[in-house]
This record gives structure tokens, C-alpha cells and sequence, in this order.
């Protein structure tokens, strides 16, 4: 993922910078913990490979915690420029909130930048909308 990670286009929404691989290996073993120290919150992460070479290109990422009576998951998907624009965002983020929504969660949000249309599209086609709120110059989608 060093690699796939590397393109400073990445980054041209969200902020930050290409992570090292000793970053990256950093990162990855908290995520793998599964879970924050409280417990109150699960953290599921898949790395997206295409099918024909197993390549991969990017990753789509899920935090879930109650709220209420149910629970909800705060969504997020990165997918290397070299692929955009072929669905596969849509499709890798489809098939995780599908999983999860096996698992009990009942609700979905996500934050995108405004004018990151792609990934504003990458919303719609799970059902979010846009709501009036923002964080850190994101816009909050909601199911």
C-alpha cells in the first residue's frame, strides 16, 4: 500500500502527506487491533485489489459505534487516481456497507470535501445525502 499511497493527488482533498512504510506499519497494527482502548468503537479495514491481478489500489474503511438504539458506522474509501472513474469506489464501498449492514449497523455517514465530486458521488450511490453539516471543511452524508 506504500506504494499505491505515494501519489500526492491522494491527498488533495483531505489533507496529509504519503505515509513511509514504517508510518504505514504503524497505522496498520492499530487497525488490526480492531477495536479502540475504551471499546466503544470497531474499526473494519479492507484493502481493494483488482480482480485480474490482485493489485492493490486502494482501501475502504469503517468505524462503528453505537448511537442510540443502533448502530452506526462513519465510512471512508481511498482509491489510487490511476482507477478513478471505473465504479470501483462505488463497488469496494458497496460491498463493505453490505457487510455491515449483516452485521446490525442501521445508518451510515461519511464526510467529503465539496468539491471532491467523485467521491460526492461515491455517496449518492450508497444512499447518503448530504446534510448542512461540516467538519474539518467536509460535508456530512448521511443515511
Amino acid at each position: 500500500m506504500v506504494g499505491v499511497l505515494a501519489d500526492a493527488a491522494i491527498y488533495e482533498y483531505t489533507g496529509g502527506e504519503p505515509p513511509s512504510f514504517e508510518q504505514l506499519r504503524h497505522r496498520y497494527a492499530a487497525q488490526a487491533v480492531g477495536h479502540s482502548a475504551d471499546g466503544s468503537q470497531r474499526w473494519f479495514n479492507w484493502i481493494v485489489k483488482l480482480r485480474d491481478s490482485e493489485a492493490p489500489i486502494g482501501f475502504v474503511q469503517a468505524t462503528v459505534e453505537q448511537s442510540g438504539p443502533g448502530l452506526v458506522a462513519e465510512i471512508a474509501w481511498v482509491i489510487s487516481p490511476l482507477h478513478r472513474g471505473n465504479g470501483i469506489a462505488s463497488e469496494a464501498t458497496n460491498v463493505m456497507t453490505t457487510w455491515l449492514r449483516s452485521k446490525g449497523v442501521t445508518s451510515f455517514v461519511a464526510h467529503v470535501h465539496p468539491a471532491h465530486y467523485a467521491s460526492i458521488g461515491v455517496a449518492r450511490n450508497q444512499g447518503l445525502h448530504q446534510t448542512p453539516l461540516a467538519k474539518n471543511g467536509e460535508i456530512r452524508w448521511e443515511s
